[in-house]
């Protein structure tokens, strides 16, 4: 029979116990979606050659006929941007991975193990960040190869680097919740109807001050501009002028936002996933 004391211990270490076996179920859902994404070529080249095309176009086929003023490179305003808006429509690859992975019956036999509930939705953002790291090194591999230079020094670039992983962190969670929203795989993929407009309507191709003044607004307020513009000037590269609030404190809303969207989507993935055969 078990003591008193021995029973107090058991009960507390009953929280470490549950922390350390969720800690190992992320992982094993980690290297299962690694491994799924290893298998699947195709999958890593259109996810790698999508922003790849976009950098090339912008720079060698739009590049020449754009301007934001100042007598700023455009290449040099654009690239930066492009980092963020790819970090940005990363939810949509979530999104259908994890719509595909429901409808193939996946999500049910996870929820039939004995696994930590948080260990699934974790574990694809854990997946996620490593697969949106590999992606963001490609990128700036080819921005290097046409000639952008971050000229901000190392400690910054290393900090617009951390902040375009953070909100690419923050849109898995949505991406996230909306795969398990959306009835089908065909459904998720419509999601391009949202991603569009979010990288569009925002400072990534345009100042907002050189917009109509309510479609300037809506690009202002952007999660998407605030990363671009933090890392602009992180990057040493031009940065929009208007003056505006959220333009002046650009780093910090570039913190702000991800944590917000973070703290309300999370949780709701979460409880999503929990309740998908209620």
């Amino acid at each position: 029979m078990m003591s008193p004391a021995a029973a107090g211990r058991a009960v507390a270490d009953e929280p470490e116990r549950r922390a350390y076996w969720a800690v190992v179920d992320c992982l094993t859902i980690v290297r299962t979606e690694l491994t799924v994404l290893l298998r699947y070529p195709a999958a890593i080249a259109w996810q790698l050659g999508t922003p790849v095309m976009f950098v090339l176009l912008f720079v060698y086929v739009f590049g020449s006929a754009m301007e934001v003023g100042g007598g700023a490179d455009y290449q040099d305003y654009a690239l930066p941007g492009m980092f963020a808006v790819s970090m940005a429509n990363g939810f949509m690859n979530t999104a259908v991975a994890v719509a595909a992975a429901r409808e193939r019956g996946v999500m049910d036999r996870y929820r039939s193990m004995p696994m930590a509930p948080s260990a699934v939705v974790s574990g694809r953002g854990v997946a996620d960040v490593i697969g949106a790291s590999v992606d963001l090194a490609v990128l700036a591999a080819i921005a290097l190869t046409v000639g952008w230079r971050p000229d901000g020094g190392p400690l910054a670039t290393l900090g617009a680097f951390a902040l375009l992983i953070l909100l690419r962190s923050a849109l898995i969670w949505v991406g996230v919740y909306l795969g398990l929203l959306v009835p089908t795989q065909e459904a998720a993929g419509n999601l391009f109807a949202v991603a569009f407009p979010l990288g569009m309507i925002s400072s990534v191709f345009t100042p907002p001050a050189m917009m109509p003044d309510w479609l300037g607004a809506i690009a202002l307020w952007n999660p998407v501009s605030s990363t671009a513009n933090a890392i602009r000037d992180l990057f040493g590269n031009p940065v929009p002028g208007g003056g505006g609030w959220v333009e002046r404190h650009a780093t910090l809303m570039a913190v702000a936002w991800p944590l917000a969207l973070t703290a309300v989507f999370l949780p709701l993935a979460v409880r999503r996933f929990q309740r998908l055969s209620r």
